[in-house]
């Protein structure tokens, strides 16, 4: 039972930051979207021809911007797996290369094994650094907009 605390905080990182601070994945108001979106499914499955627009604050959110959160939320967990794979194969443990992509996607700090608060990511190989570096990269700077830049389009005129 002791071992749930921290892998509960450290799935908290990936969705309790605000909208406009630096803390990097899913933030709170994707999250919102998310379970709204969540419910409106559900209401549609009971009432197929029913017109629910998704409100927060009172403002009715686009469907474009529900579905760029789905999409958003998809890539985060594609860019985790991804880089906790990277780092796997890299010779860490699945709890130690995890948690340290969780915390650097997230910038939330430290994680647990190798990573973990009793130790700090100085134990890594210059490989494992690098990997953690791109995760925080892509956690501060949002998966689309690393995305968007290897993309031959973004760099026509």
């Amino acid at each position: 039972m002791a071992d749930i605390a921290p892998i509960f905080m450290l799935f908290l990182s990936s969705v309790v930051a605000s909208s406009g601070s630096t803390g990097g994945g899913i933030k709170m108001v994707r999250t919102i979207i998310l379970f709204k979106q969540a419910g409106r499914e559900f209401l549609l499955l009971l009432h197929p021809a029913a017109v629910n627009p998704m409100k927060i604050g009172g403002q009715v959110i686009p469907n474009g911007v529900v579905f760029s959160v789905l999409g958003f939320i998809f890539l985060y967990f594609m860019s985790v797996a991804t880089l906790t794979f990277a780092l796997l194969i890299s010779g860490l443990d699945f709890i130690s290369a995890f948690s340290a992509i969780i915390a650097c996607i997230n910038n939330a700090g430290p994680g647990l094994g190798v990573v973990g608060p009793a130790s700090n990511f100085g134990v890594l190989t210059d490989f494992q650094t690098w990997v953690c570096t791109v995760a925080m990269l892509v956690g501060r700077l949002e998966i689309f907009t690393v995305l968007i830049i290897f993309t031959p389009r973004f760099w026509q005129r």
